[in-house]
């Protein structure tokens, strides 16, 4: 049987460094985003505050476009995404319409793949979600 030590210290997942557009560059080279893992305590907060009740039916309606973006603007670490000259830059308050301005669809799904995959969610997300609803 093992031991606790496992538990008590596991092996921490490092931030990562996203190249998600050569757009953003200093000195010539691409500019990475940072990223962190998502705990499940934070995935379940996320959950929670995108679920509402529909009002005729009264089943729990996940926002999965709101809930998605969410996940991935509490992921960045790097630029700070709450800075107010980085917002004000872009014409928009709040971290999620930041990230929907900055990026591209394409760049944008790149930073979202890198953050699942990050977070361990590289199976179907939405398998994931339906999981997490039960």
């Amino acid at each position: 049987m093992s031991s606790l030590k496992a538990f008590l210290n596991p092996i921490k997942i490092e931030n990562k460094e996203v190249i998600v557009s050569n757009r953003f560059q200093e000195d010539g080279k691409p500019v990475p985003f940072v990223i962190r893992p998502i705990t499940e305590k934070e995935n379940e907060q996320l959950l929670r505050k995108y679920t509402k009740k529909d009002k005729k039916t009264g089943q729990e309606v996940l926002d999965r476009t709101a809930y998605s973006h969410a996940l991935v603007a509490a992921a960045v670490v790097f630029p700070d995404l709450k800075n107010a000259e980085l917002q004000k830059s872009y014409g928009v308050l709040g971290e999620v319409e930041l990230l929907n301005a900055m990026l591209t669809v394409g760049e944008y799904a790149k930073l979202s793949q890198a953050v699942t995959e990050l977070s361990g969610l590289d199976e179907d997300i939405n398998d994931l979600i339906e999981e997490a609803k039960n």
